[in-house]
């Protein structure tokens, strides 16, 4: 298994990646060879058979069986057996172990959610056991996005109104950077996340951890950490700044203009409101791009956000 990587590829971290970089290595020598044969007989011929002295007839010879045959045969099987070890491949990549864990991953504009069988849930940051198969099963709220691990060497796009599938098995532990390969909006080049790679004693400790609830934080300093790891700070600034949507820094207590011209108090229950429910009462001159968290916040997790919220003064 490769550690270090290569000029082209970056290091194979995960089952696939060894066989998927065989094929790449495969077609690009040949390519490279085929290359070089041809502009380099092409070359030859134009030295050897350049216009010398006077121009005479040329010769009545207009083509060759045998050197037909064989540029028209050897590639062919060349072609032939590119399909046939890329469609092994394509096969083992596309069905899935059938005990790989399934966990469902969510993309919108522009963050990944991960929802788990146990219901834990995370944003941005995908935690894997190493040496166990896991399919993603994934869908999108929005736009086109593109699920793409290079260091998996995996890549499949992520639809709106379907499902899609693809499955990998972590072979060291370790981060690796999770990009979104579909161009999707304004925010597409901050669409990143990671997929955190551990031993599978921690994996068990995360999903139960995942389920407690700290109630030693003080709410507004739990908000506070909650704005981040829930990304929050993707779509929201707390300084004033323009982002995708309102900032935060002095909203608590004003009225804001919503879409259908009507007015409300930003209080308690409409950043609740906003929270599990973002399209009910859309900020005029934003779109309704933010996805539910109906289900992924626990009551404290609310209170946390709102008391942050509240904190950000003018």
């Amino acid at each position: 298994m490769d550690t270090t990587g290569t000029l082209l590829m970056p290091p194979a971290g995960s089952t696939i990646a060894g066989e998927v970089d065989a094929i790449f290595n495969l077609i690009l020598y040949v390519s490279i060879f085929f290359f070089i044969l041809i502009v380099g007989l092409a070359a030859f011929f134009v030295f050897k058979y350049r216009r010398r002295g006077e121009p005479g007839l040329t010769s009545g010879v207009d083509h060759n069986i045998k050197l037909e045959l064989l540029w028209t045969i050897v590639p062919s099987i060349i072609v032939v057996m590119f399909f046939v070890v890329g469609f092994r491949l394509f096969l083992k990549m596309n069905i899935v172990p059938a005990n790989a864990i399934e966990i469902k991953v969510t993309a919108q504009r522009w963050m990944w959610t991960f929802d788990y069988p146990d219901g834990a849930n995370s944003v941005n940051t995908m935690v894997v056991p190493v040496n166990q198969p896991v399919k993603a099963l994934l869908s999108s709220t929005d736009v086109i996005h593109s699920f793409f691990v290079p260091d998996f060497r995996i890549k499949m796009d992520v639809l709106p109104n379907r499902y899609t599938v693809a499955w990998f098995e972590a072979v060291r532990i370790g981060e690796y950077n999770l990009f979104c390969a579909e161009y999707c909006g304004k925010g597409h080049s901050e669409m990143l996340g990671k997929i955190k790679v551990v031993s599978e004693d921690d994996y068990k400790e995360w999903l139960e951890e995942s389920f407690k609830v700290d109630e030693s934080m003080p709410l507004e300093e739990y908000g506070e950490s909650l704005y981040r790891s829930r990304a929050c700070n993707t779509c929201h600034t707390t300084d004033g700044s323009g982002s995708v949507g309102p900032t935060f820094k002095g909203i608590y207590g004003h009225q804001v203009i919503l879409s259908d011209l009507k007015t409300v108090t930003v209080d308690e229950n409409y950043i609740r409101e906003s929270i599990l429910d973002p399209r009910a009462k859309v900020v005029a001159g934003f779109q309704p791009v933010m996805p539910t968290y109906q289900g992924r916040l626990r009551d404290r997790e609310i209170d946390a956000l709102i008391a942050y919220l509240k904190s950000l003064k003018e």
